[in-house]
């Protein structure tokens, strides 16, 4: 069974910079798309951003795009999100996500990647 768990979440002010961390066990990742979600308090959760199994490619949510990157380390089993000049706007729970699935099938359909982190927090200080 693969396991996903977060770490690099925190408190940020407006302006400043992240790096999230998606570490995997239990299975190998390389053939995995993974990816990353956030939800807000009162809000629905939201695609942030994906990677396919080579990192080839990548996609972006509109409201993310030219401040945020995902990448992928697949010899250390881990996916990263680095994250700049956030705003207030992404504080958010961040969850990490993972799919078998082929890469253009999941997109930014939630109920299409099978595992799923437990999140971590970022808060974004105006």
């Amino acid at each position: 069974q693969l396991q996903l768990v977060e770490s690099g979440g925190g408190l940020v002010q407006a302006g400043g910079s992240l790096i999230l961390s998606c570490a995997a066990s239990g299975r190998t990742t390389s053939s995995y798309t993974v990816g990353w979600f956030r939800q807000a308090p009162g809000k629905e959760r939201e695609f942030v951003a994906r990677i396919s199994p080579s990192g080839s490619s990548t996609d972006y949510a509109d409201s993310v795009k030219g401040r945020f990157t995902i990448s992928r380390d697949n010899a250390k089993n881990t996916v990263y999100l680095q994250m700049n000049s956030l705003k207030p706007e992404d504080t958010a729970v961040y969850f990490c996500v993972a799919s078998r699935k082929p890469y253009y099938y999941v997109g930014t359909t939630s109920s299409r990647y099978d595992y799923w982190g437990q999140g971590t927090q970022v808060t974004v200080s105006s």
